[in-house]
């Protein structure tokens, strides 16, 4: 076994002891270097402004309130969207460059917005809120304000400017479709009109009128799920035209073929149905109503988790605006899929109870179909008319994702952040002793050699 070697202790503390105005000058000196250097330092300050994210939710009505319910999202930004996206965001060039702009460079040694973020800032999230905290570094304290305060500045101007052009886009693309939806409705309105004149027939009999209203809601869910279709198509297509206008490159996956979304699209057409049935006895404040149609909330809600999560999985090398596009064009498409569903579904049963009334005279049914054809065309028209205008509504406000709880504040021009100056002070003690020490041990080593 080789021997171990052993180091005296007390020998080596006599020794440090016997040299102590070297140790002592290794200490002082170390330290001192520490001082000098905390002095030198240039000063830097901090400023904090707290934020917290919200959804960008508004007050819909009519065809958007059902979208809503549907789980579309019509209001060009997803409400799921992470505190952690909005910190990548803050980080862009878009947002930093116009702040490195106006700050004043020595020597024109102006950073790039990578390098600026790195250096000037440190943008976190609390864990388990949606609380966003930017702190600023600079080298005054009016720096550090300008620089938290712009960050977040900068951000609530871009999001807002991408939230009314998304706006600007849906509402051209839901003009297009009011305008066949017009024109549908006038045609049917049309026929109606003149089969009541060729006929002389303009009030059904008390037993046709029975038959109208059981159709009645079937009428009224046949049109909502054809809104919803438009509504998920308007929002696919503005996906699609701002994924091709960043040239994203990422392909369309088929949600579709996924068994899970399969499933929950399943559960939804049965609801709907059953939904149907529901409105058939009661009104829509009747409780068995309310209770299916938060059933139905649920489910669609369960949908585009599902939905996107298969986008994350498989899209991961986009950036997060890219992703949150193809998050909304894919949430678009199943939606659209299960509107349509849903549709041929209903249509089926109303189909089945369309067969049993079938007794009644052949004008009577033709002119319970005219009807039924003319107040679904009518209602698709009214409700686009509706949605269309709450977003024209919608585009002249601002729609800000945060909102600012802690505006940034001014430090104390007596109270910089850095240098710490008891901290380099310390740091340069202890590492005064580490090497005093380490001169004791080669002196020790020396001396058993001897």
């Amino acid at each position: 076994m080789e021997n171990e070697e052993s180091i005296d202790l007390g020998r080596l503390m006599q020794i440090m002891l016997e040299r102590k105005k070297v140790v002592g000058g290794i200490v002082a000196g170390c330290t001192a270097l520490a001082i000098g250097t905390a002095f030198i330092l240039p000063k830097q300050y901090e400023s904090t402004t707290l934020v917290q994210t919200r959804s960008a939710g508004k007050d819909i009505g009519g065809a958007a309130a059902m979208a809503a319910a549907m789980g579309i999202n019509i209001g060009g930004s997803s409400s799921n969207t992470s505190p952690l996206n909005y910190i990548e965001l803050m980080k862009s060039r878009r947002v930093l460059e116009p702040i490195i702009d106006e700050i004043e460079w020595p020597d024109d040694k102006k950073p790039d917005a990578k390098a600026f973020a790195k250096k000037n800032l440190k943008i976190e999230n609390t864990k388990q809120t949606n609380l966003i905290t930017v702190t600023a570094t600079g080298r005054t304290p009016e720096e550090a304000q300008l620089i938290s305060q712009g960050v977040v500045d900068n951000f609530l101007t871009m999001q807002t400017e991408n939230s009314q052009q998304t706006q600007s886009l849906l509402v051209t693309f839901l003009n297009d479709r009011i305008e066949n939806a017009k024109q549908e409705a006038d045609d049917a309105a049309a026929k109606l009109a003149a089969f009541q004149k060729e006929h002389k027939l303009y009030s059904p009999s008390d037993q046709a009128k029975l038959a109208i209203e059981q159709l009645n809601a079937y009428d009224k869910t046949i049109g909502e799920m054809q809104v919803a279709q438009k509504s998920a198509q308007a929002q696919y297509d503005v996906a699609t035209q701002k994924l091709g206008e960043q040239k994203a490159g990422a392909a369309s996956y088929n949600i579709n073929d996924n068994s899970t979304v399969q499933s929950i699209r399943a559960q939804i057409v049965a609801k709907e149905v059953e939904l149907v049935g529901l409105r058939q006895k009661y009104t829509d404040n009747h409780p068995s109503v309310i209770a299916a149609q938060r059933q139905l909330t649920q489910l669609s809600q369960s949908l585009s988790d599902e939905v996107g999560a298969v986008v994350n999985s498989n899209a991961a090398s986009l950036n997060n605006a890219q992703m949150e596009l193809l998050k909304n064009q894919a949430v678009a498409q199943a939606q659209a899929s299960a509107a349509s569903a849903s549709e041929a579904a209903i249509k089926a049963k109303k189909a089945e109870k369309e067969t049993e009334i079938s007794q009644l005279p052949e004008a009577v049914m033709d002119y319970i179909k005219l009807e039924s054809d003319a107040k679904i065309k009518q209602q698709i028209y009214t409700s686009l008319v509706q949605q269309c205008e709450q977003d024209k509504i919608q585009e002249a406000m601002e729609s800000m994702d945060i909102q600012i709880i802690d505006a940034a504040n001014l430090p104390d021009e007596d109270k910089p952040a850095a240098p710490r100056k008891k901290l380099i002070t310390a740091i340069g003690f202890v590492i005064g002793c580490l090497i005093s020490f380490g001169y004791g041990l080669i002196c020790y080593k020396k001396e058993e050699t001897v």
